[in-house]
């Protein structure tokens, strides 16, 4: 599969995570580090997110920690851009 990642480095609760898409709807996942290895081996993952169709998503990350976001189109038809910031 397909997909674009953003190393968030080290965030502190609270933080507001804002991705913007442009084009199709997208998945949209944020993930502490150890769940983005499993993500990366294709292993079961958790993660805060899901599919979205509208701009933009805007997440809080639950817990101090190391994080990243993942967009990837999932098999679906077309692609984009997106754009990930964090407050």
């Amino acid at each position: 599969m397909n997909y674009n990642f953003w190393d968030l480095g080290n965030q502190s609760a609270g933080a507001v995570v804002r991705v913007t898409l442009e084009g199709n709807a997208a998945n949209v996942r944020l993930m502490d580090s150890s769940n983005y290895r499993s993500f990366e081996r294709g292993e079961q993952h958790r993660y805060l997110g899901g599919h979205y169709n509208r701009s933009p998503v805007v997440l809080q990350v639950p817990n101090d920690g190391h994080w990243f976001v993942v967009v990837d189109y999932g098999g679906y038809a077309g692609s984009g851009r997106a754009a990930v910031q964090v407050a």
